[in-house]
């Protein structure tokens, strides 16, 4: 165990080495436990942590709120467009003012090409560690409680274990690649073999690619990349569709939609989640587009964790918090 993660940011997936994720979800089941039985934490008492976000949300807001409340600190949440960013705080001002007022920042700021370079530059000019509750290119807090969500279902040995990331067709907007490039950096480590099926379109950015080879590496695990949603399902252990934007390709949000709608066929659907193991679980981080990305059958379906998945953001938010803002 990494005992030690004390004022450390997390913005990438790759900041915490394996051993110090593992000690995160150690803290996180015994968090998760406390919860259960009803049992105090306050480990942040009078703690407070700056929630700004640039982009809306539901269960990031509510988790990291109420996680904050059960450690016995307090989560401020901070609309962007309510502030004075617009008008000339710069992220060195935020990062400065934010760390003195506040024990943490945690920032959600997805705009492509936008949002990592921001959180970066308020991390450089904070004494208090920035969490990233996601930007254009990470997810970490997702993945985590991804990761924990697996090892329930899986058990702690992960090795040989098929994992599918998946793109999925969703007709709202184009997604932030964020949580797809999360997990392939991620899960190599802890074993898992991940197939990334996505059409020509939706590659990923070729950086993230060239570290998921290099962690693939690594830790002795497979890492293939497919453009068909059947072939990547067959005896899949764990499936994770979900949509993403054509952003690699074209930042262009007309051009995105027209591409985007050549795949409608690309829907997580019961004649799919056959093709994987009859015990593969069914995961996505939500919201989802119904019966247009996944049906209904199969989100509601006994292969289905979304709802323990989402439950999960709650402790390993709370396990990273407590570990770095004690």
């Amino acid at each position: 165990m990494q005992s030690d993660l004390r004022n450390r940011d997390l913005i990438g997936d790759l900041d915490f080495s394996k051993e110090e994720v593992e000690t995160v979800l150690d803290v996180a089941f015994d968090l998760k436990r406390k919860r259960a039985l009803g049992e105090p934490h306050a480990y942040l008492r009078d703690k407070v942590l700056a929630m700004l976000f640039f982009f809306s949300s539901t269960r990031t807001r509510g988790s990291f709120e109420a996680g904050m409340a059960q450690l016995g600190g307090h989560g401020a949440f901070i609309e962007s467009k309510t502030t004075q960013i617009s008008h000339g705080d710069t992220p060195k001002e935020i990062g400065e003012i934010f760390g003195r007022y506040f024990d943490g920042i945690a920032i959600r700021h997805c705009d492509w090409g936008v949002g990592n370079g921001y959180l970066n530059a308020v991390a450089k000019a904070s004494r208090v560690p920035v969490l990233n509750m996601q930007c254009d290119v990470y997810h970490p807090f997702q993945c985590l409680a991804d990761l924990m969500t697996i090892i329930e279902k899986k058990g702690r040995d992960l090795r040989r274990k098929k994992m599918v990331v998946s793109w999925a067709y969703a007709a709202s907007y184009q997604k932030p690649l964020s949580v797809p490039q999360s997990l392939i950096l991620q899960m190599p480590r802890f074993g898992m073999d991940v197939v990334l099926a996505h059409p020509p379109e939706f590659r990923l950015m070729p950086e993230v690619m060239d570290q998921a080879r290099e962690q693939a590496r690594k830790f002795g695990t497979g890492f293939e990349v497919v453009d068909d949603m059947d072939t990547a399902f067959k005896d899949a252990d764990v499936i994770y569709a979900k949509s993403w934007g054509a952003l690699v390709h074209t930042a262009d949000a007309e051009e995105g939609a027209k591409i985007i709608k050549k795949y409608e066929h690309w829907i997580t659907d019961e004649r799919k989640m056959a093709l994987g193991k009859p015990d593969a679980i069914y995961m996505h981080p939500l919201p989802a587009d119904r019966n247009i990305e996944v049906t209904d059958g199969v989100m509601d379906g006994p292969n289905s964790v979304v709802y323990d998945e989402a439950e999960n953001r709650l402790h390993a938010q709370k396990a990273v918090m407590a570990l770095t803002m004690r």
